[in-house]
């Protein structure tokens, strides 16, 4: 797959001027829309987990006439609902040093400096908003014996600044939101539209003006127009098939706005979590999460010698390596995810990996119970060891985690500028859909912080700004909704009339092994080559062999899910090439070429501190650059020993 270069691409909207001021001063230079005018504008909002949920409720709030979408049966089932461990606020309540600055810092540094420095220092600002915002929405933080809400550590920082609800915090953060969302829906500005997928971006004179959607229920397809669009249609992680993401997670509406022209940034970087329960047979179809927050009391563990298969109590202390407090003394095991997963990779293959295959390692609560209590555990991380026993049949009160890392989160998503709009006019994208906040990797607690930041408080002043034109929008072209209508059925067709042998489900995990094997933890040349070469070939072969029972005028997830496949097949290309462009290894995108004499990714600043915005046009991709200027923090090869 071969691309050429286009002009550079820069951030026009962030503000010159001090880091701190500028959020303020594109607040104030945003135009308004007065409440009148604001009953007459419409806004689509696709997703309802924290980013979408809190977007259409607070646009639904300021007067806006919102309609939201998502393929849920309930907006509360987003994905956002499985995160555990917590939020990020630089709120300093424990007085161990913390500021706006020192989370904008560690984020910047977590992300291995490839973000842009004044979106990272806005979110940072927002986040101590954010807990206030949830809590008087009656958000059930954990509370320390006097009544003040409690934090915890999470990797990248040397402070406590993770506000956390047991191991439920994205469950009970999306209850709030969802229930600021249905107040707006019971008030009739939200226009609640479940059980309907956007298969197509609508484009008039150059904006985003609406958007397809199918029916899943009925099959009909329907379009909506509005004067802007909002995507809050989470990453894409599921492109490798195994995950932590849950089964319905795709990557359909922003590749849908990327092929109308939306520029797709780093597709290549993302996130590999290093505390999941391991892969236990190839009848699985998804991979269950547990809560970085268990790295604050478990300590993470291998045999010192390999083949070592004796019981875990009776291998003794000496005999044990604390390899992440051994590598990096100054964090220990709350070293950021992209660390802590190449370690765990690196000890098992040495062969001192434990359980079935070698492929796993321990995560060991002895000592805090010793130290703590079971009690006290148990009200920390309870209901996540309830989780762990029902899937493993172990019990982690007595006997060490098993965990190894897994495909989690993806940093890349659809290009935006510091007012949260895409390439495409009209067309704004909030939380993981877009690439912003987070450079090559993301630290811990920090997808939640950003979802509610641009839903709350960031996406309602920009999207205002340029809804202030909105009376002088053209009328929408009727062959433009047409066209977009008929590429929607045709496509549908389309799938359902090969009437191959094989699933969907099986190419998927046939590329999703690709991808893991070539695209995944570790990246070499050779290898991203052979998979340019494999996905092409595999994916004649869906479109040949590929096979969809049933119709469209009724319920379909053979449909649904062959759709979403189809579009990983163009995803996963995509990221291989920017993988392969991109010879530098930093965060979680790892070149086996490029690494330091102690096996760390090793930048190359001076070739790629760039964000890599790709165009989709009828030649190819087409490659532009965003330089990353730094003024506020020096990059440096990143240490955590």
């Amino acid at each position: 797959m071969n691309y050429t270069q286009g002009e550079p691409i820069k951030d026009t909207k962030a503000p010159e001027g001090p880091i701190e001021d500028r959020w303020e001063k594109r607040k104030f230079s945003a135009r308004l829309v007065n409440p009148a005018n604001k009953r007459k504008i419409n806004v689509i909002v696709v997703g309802t987990g924290l980013a979408g949920g809190s977007a259409a409720a607070t646009l639904g709030e300021l007067g806006y006439k919102v309609k939201s979408f998502c393929y849920q049966d309930s907006p509360r089932r987003a994905h956002s609902i499985a995160a555990q461990g917590g939020i990020n606020a630089a709120k300093n309540y424990r007085g161990d040093g913390d500021s706006i600055y020192r989370l904008f810092y560690d984020t910047v540094k977590g992300g291995d400096f490839r973000a842009r420095e004044s979106n990272v220092y806005r979110l940072a600002q927002v986040s101590v908003n954010i807990i206030d915002q949830a809590v008087a929405q009656g958000v059930p933080f954990a509370r320390e014996y006097g009544g003040l809400l409690d934090t915890r550590s999470f990797g990248g920082a040397q402070v406590s600044r993770t506000f956390y609800a047991r191991g439920q915090t994205g469950q009970q953060l999306l209850l709030g939101a969802y229930s600021a969302l249905e107040r707006q829906i019971a008030a009739g500005t939200v226009e609640m539209h479940t059980r309907h997928e956007m298969l197509e971006l609508i484009i008039s004179d150059g904006r985003a003006r609406g958007v397809v959607v199918r029916d899943m229920v009925t099959g009909e397809v329907e379009t909506h127009l509005a004067d802007a669009v909002v995507l809050a249609t989470g990453g894409y992680g599921n492109v490798f098939f195994l995950s932590t993401n849950a089964k319905g997670c795709n990557t359909t509406a922003i590749w849908r706005a990327h092929q109308k022209g939306a520029m797709f940034a780093n597709p290549c970087y993302t996130q590999i979590h290093p505390t999941c329960i391991p892969v236990s047979g190839d009848y699985q179809s998804k991979l269950t999460l547990m809560s970085e927050s268990l790295r604050n009391d478990g300590r993470v563990w291998v045999p010192v010698k390999g083949g070592d298969t004796r019981p875990v109590n009776e291998i003794p202390e000496d005999e044990r390596d604390y390899y992440l407090e051994r590598i990096y003394p100054a964090f220990g095991n709350l070293v950021p995810r992209d660390i802590a997963s190449r370690a765990a990779k690196n000890v098992c293959d040495e062969g001192r990996g434990v359980g079935p295959g070698g492929l796993g390692v321990y995560l060991d609560f002895a000592d805090a119970i010793a130290r703590l209590g079971r009690d006290a555990v148990e009200k920390k991380y309870g209901n996540l060891f309830e989780m762990y026993e029902r899937i493993t049949g172990e019990d982690p009160y007595t006997q060490p985690m098993r965990i190894y890392p897994a495909v989690h989160y993806t940093m890349g998503g659809l290009w935006v500028d510091y007012d949260l709009q895409s390439s495409i006019p009209g067309l704004f994208v909030i939380g993981e859909a877009n690439f912003s906040d987070h450079g090559a990797n993301r630290l811990g607690a920090s997808a939640l912080m950003q979802g509610l930041a641009d839903g709350y408080f960031v996406l309602p002043t920009t999207l205002g700004d340029y809804l202030a034109d909105a009376h002088k929008f053209d009328a929408i072209d009727d062959q433009q909704v047409a066209a977009a209508e008929i590429a929607v059925k045709d496509r549908i067709e389309k799938l359902l009339s090969v009437n191959g042998t094989r699933t969907a489900d099986s190419f998927h995990r046939e590329l999703g092994k690709l991808m893991w094997d070539y695209c995944g933890m570790e990246r070499t040349e050779e290898g991203l080559r052979k998979a340019l070469e494999r996905i092409p070939e595999l994916r004649a072969e869906f479109w040949r062999d590929v096979k969809v029972s049933g119709v469209n005028e009724e319920l379909n997830q053979a449909l649904e899910r062959a759709g979403r496949v189809a579009d990983f097949f163009d995803l996963a290309e995509l990221m291989c090439l920017d993988a392969l462009h991109r010879t530098e290894s930093c965060g979680g995108h790892f070149r086996a070429e490029s690494q330091d004499a102690d096996g760390e990714a090793l930048r190359d600043d001076e070739h790629f501190a760039y964000v890599a915005a790709w165009e989709s046009t009828p030649d190819g991709p087409v490659l532009h650059k965003e330089d990353l200027q730094y003024e506020y923090v020096k990059m440096t090869q990143r240490s955590y020993k």
